[in-house]
């Protein structure tokens, strides 16, 4: 899956100045070789108190959840005093379109404190402290999100039950220890920003800028995926698409282009302007996006 990752980009003309196929200062790049950082990461929020042993299972967690488990995430940002952000007409609401994040975490096991026993090796995940406060997050796509994580998301793993890095805490130590100063991502993705600050805060590590651009859906309004078909880079390629078409189909739903003309990623650069993007999500029917262009 990597190596095929890296081919895509490869064939769209985009390119990196480090990763797992060039090298460079911040190796290794593949997070099963950086299990070590991780530990260490967790051990220090252990030893500060930020974090806890949980036994629960994920049925316990939507048994003991306050709110419907169908809730939509929106529901409960709103609830948690979630700002609304300004957004220009047409551009619509980073909440409108956000999947339900499930339960939020009832504190069950929350009372744990160093020194107590731990449960039997193998029934318990490291589950994050939230800080009960306001969090303000300023998006360059969505502007400015403020919501109480604790209420609206609650506490979250850190780790799986078998010991290994859950993805908050494993995202939250590369970003740092790659130096990473600007985190792109799809707009799915925007509460996991309100996990990962507090995270950052206390990990002592420095916050990187947050852009969350919107998805690519299919005609069910769920986001593009294998039950849409096949919607693989290879498989356009195949079919020979040239990258040039992709690019600018890409830029032109994003909303840095007036057309869909074909055009390769170093012609959009110097034009780039994070104001022009789009928040809306671009729905499409993979099987005639590429084919009525033609």
């Amino acid at each position: 899956a990597v190596d095929e990752a890296i081919e895509d980009l490869g064939w769209l003309g985009l390119d990196w100045d480090e990763g797992p196929d060039v090298g460079g200062p911040h190796a290794p790049y593949l997070q099963t070789d950086r299990a070590d950082s991780y530990l260490q990461a967790l051990q220090g929020l252990i030893e500060s108190g930020q974090t806890y042993p949980c036994t629960c299972s994920r049925r316990d967690i939507e048994e003991a959840a306050s709110a419907p488990h169908e809730a939509s995430l929106k529901d409960f940002l709103a609830a948690s005093g979630f700002r609304e952000p300004t957004a220009p007409a047409g551009f619509g609401n980073p909440l409108a379109n956000l999947p339900a994040d499930g339960p939020i975490y009832s504190g069950r096991c929350q009372g744990w404190r160093l020194g107590d026993a731990l449960p039997p090796t193998g029934t318990y995940c490291w589950r994050f402290r939230v800080p009960d406060r306001l969090l303000e997050i300023e998006d360059r796509v969505h502007g400015s999100v403020r919501i109480n994580p604790k209420t609206a998301l609650g506490d979250f793993p850190l780790t799986r039950k078998t010991g290994h890095a859950a993805y908050q805490l494993a995202v939250v130590v590369d970003d740092a220890a790659m130096g990473v100063t600007e985190v792109v991502r799809g707009d799915d993705l925007l509460p996991s920003v309100f996990r990962q600050v507090p995270l950052i805060e206390a990990l002592g590590c420095p916050r990187p800028q947050y852009a969350h651009v919107p998805l690519v859906l299919g005609t069910d309004g769920r986001r593009l995926a294998k039950r849409h078909g096949d919607t693989r880079l290879s498989h356009f390629r195949t079919l020979g698409i040239t990258p040039q078409e992709i690019v600018g189909w890409a830029a032109h739903c994003s909303g840095l282009s007036e057309t869909a003309e074909p055009v390769s990623p170093h012609d959009l650069v110097a034009s780039f302007d994070w104001e022009r993007i789009l928040r809306t999500p671009t729905t499409v029917d993979s099987e005639i996006t590429f084919r009525d262009r033609r």
